[in-house]
Parts: C-alpha cells; sequence; structure tokens
C-alpha cells in the first residue's frame, strides 16, 4: 500500500482509508453495523493490506465506534503505526450536551474522544460538518488550543460549502491558528458537486481530499435496482433535509459500470472506485466496509487505470444535483 501525503502537509496516509461507521451499535450505525468480534477480522485485513488510516466520530454507534476502534489499535497495531482521524459536531446525548462546534463543545468532546480511544493524541480530529449558531472564530480558535496542548497533530473539516469553507481557512490564516489540513466530502459517480467549487478551492489551498461514500452506499457496486443485501434494503432515498440522494438518471452510470466491470474482470466496485482515484486531487477515499471483499476490492482498484473512453462512460450520464447531507 502506498502512502501519500494529506495535502500539502507532512503527514503521511494510506491511499486507502479504513472507515469505522461500520463498527458500533446505536447512533449513527443500523442493523448493518458490526459488533467488536465481528469487527476485528476487518481491522486485521486492513493492516495486512497497509491501510494504516482509520477514521471514526464521537457520533458513530454514540461512542461505541471509537471504544471499538481503540481497543482494535491497542490490541492489533502499535498506536504510532495508525493514523488516527475522529470527529465532533453532532449530539452525544438527548440534550444539547457536545453538538456543535462551540468551545466547549470542542473541549468536552476532544477530551471524551481521547478516553474512548484509550490514547493521548489524536492525530487527525475534523469537525463533521458547519455549525451556523457558532462564530467560526471561536471554532478554530479552539481548535488550535487543543493543537497546542498536544491533543491533536492535524485539524481538518468535512461536508459543508465552498464559501463555509473557506470563511473558515481565512479566519485561520488571519490569527495566525492552525488551519484545515483535509476536507472530508461527499464524492462518488452519482454526486460529484464537488467538482464546481470544492476540489478547486481545496487544491489552491493544500488541503486533501478524503470523500466518503465514494461508492454511493452501494449503489454503483451492483446492477441497477438490485436490493439484496440488508445495507441496500435500508438505504434512504433522501437526506435529512428531503434532497434526493440517487436520480433516476443514475441507472446509465450504474449500467456503465457493470458493463465496463464485465469487460475487465473485476467487480463493479473496483471500477466505480478507480473512477475516484483517478481524480488527481483526492488523498484517499474512506471505505465503510462490513466485508472482507469490500476492502479487497478497494484495493484492487488502485492498480486499475481506466482509459479516457472509460472514464467519459462513466461520467457523461451525470445530471447536476443539490448536494447531500450538508448542515
Amino acid at each position: 500500500m502506498d502512502s501519500i501525503r494529506l495535502g500539502d502537509s507532512g503527514l503521511k496516509v494510506s491511499r486507502l482509508t479504513l472507515g469505522c461507521m461500520s463498527f458500533g451499535t446505536g447512533g449513527f450505525s443500523g442493523g448493518w453495523s458490526l459488533s467488536e468480534a465481528d469487527a476485528e477480522p476487518i481491522f486485521r485485513q486492513a493492516l495486512e493490506l497497509g491501510i494504516n488510516f482509520w477514521d471514526t466520530a464521537n457520533v458513530y454507534g454514540k461512542g461505541t465506534s471509537e471504544e471499538i476502534t481503540g481497543r482494535a489499535i491497542a490490541k492489533l497495531a502499535r498506536r504510532d503505526d495508525i493514523v488516527l482521524a475522529t470527529k465532533l459536531f453532532g449530539p452525544m446525548s438527548d440534550g444539547p450536551g457536545g453538538a456543535g462546534l462551540s468551545r466547549k463543545a470542542v473541549m468536552e468532546q476532544i477530551d471524551a474522544s481521547l478516553r474512548r480511544l484509550g490514547t493521548d493524541y489524536i492525530d487527525l480530529y475534523q469537525i463533521h460538518r458547519f455549525d451556523p449558531n457558532t462564530p467560526v472564530e471561536e471554532t478554530m480558535e479552539a481548535l488550535h488550543d487543543i493543537v497546542k496542548a498536544g491533543k491533536v497533530r492535524y485539524i481538518g473539516a468535512s461536508s459543508m460549502w465552498a464559501w463555509q469553507f473557506s470563511k473558515m481557512q481565512y479566519a485561520a490564516s488571519l490569527n495566525g491558528w492552525t488551519r484545515f489540513t483535509s476536507m472530508q466530502h461527499q464524492y462518488s459517480l452519482v454526486q460529484r458537486e464537488e467538482e464546481r467549487e470544492m476540489f478547486g478551492l481545496i487544491a489552491d489551498q493544500g488541503v486533501g481530499s478524503m470523500p466518503w461514500s465514494p461508492l454511493a452506499a452501494g449503489l454503483v457496486t451492483r446492477p441497477w435496482g438490485d436490493k439484496s443485501t440488508t445495507r441496500a434494503k435500508d438505504n434512504p432515498e433522501k437526506d435529512f433535509s428531503g434532497r434526493p440522494l440517487f436520480l433516476e438518471s443514475d441507472k446509465a452510470i450504474v449500467d456503465a459500470v457493470q458493463k465496463i466491470a464485465g469487460e475487465r474482470g473485476v467487480s463493479m466496485a473496483t471500477v466505480a472506485m478507480a473512477w475516484v482515484l483517478r481524480n488527481p486531487r483526492v488523498t484517499s477515499p474512506i471505505i465503510g466496509a462490513t466485508k472482507e471483499t469490500h476492502l479487497a476490492d478497494a484495493v484492487a482498484a488502485l492498480d486499475l487505470k481506466l482509459t479516457d473512453r472509460e472514464a467519459a462512460a462513466l461520467e457523461e450520464p451525470y445530471m447536476p444535483r443539490l448536494p447531500t447531507y450538508f448542515t
């Protein structure tokens, strides 16, 4: 597994990221998530494949994902060999506790994540969305303070409008605070809106790209209309703001993936992931693995070089749409 710099920083990460939302109970996890015992083979496989960049969040499984991930590191690896990422933003209780990006939330949630993960530092601490109710200066100064306290090495952001990300970066630059090193954003064959502004911005800012849901929650990994897996059956059709996740026109994209996969003798997942990796601004896509084939297919994509003609066939049917899962 090759390593790659995360943006213009000195931090080197594996070319693929293990997404740990798939592990834990409750919260953001569903009936498709894995118990600790079932997750252990996935962690082991990731290490064997050289995937040392692991990403979780405080809200995944209401903290249980962080607990499982922390115990896996302690059992299977040396802490310094893992690039550990987690996030904050969502509520961690029935009340307002821990929600948002206020100074109070940042200070509380970093300590809570450190306890659950069983470590004294986080390599990459990310805001899980933009908080319109907190001044960006308050958030960026608080993040800077936990970096200077040695609790965090680098900071990152996730899905938001490009102007919001630019505003936060500018506030950090203006005040001499720590700037974001990464952007974790939704990017796949059926959600390409980040190409309009965000990719240009992060290229200018020297920020690494960590696409989440690079396989569109499995939509591009199976023939159109196939809902044979539990995860596929549970997939929503709209985000929490009512914006559609997929369009009927996406069928042509899925059909193109299926055709190329057949011609190349590889899985549809490998073709779809190879397309994401083809973007020169993409650093390390996040793989939410629940089966060993998920990581194997992703690793195979590293060696699959799509031709310009194949890429054009995959891209031509795309229809513009609203970004999804923004606050």
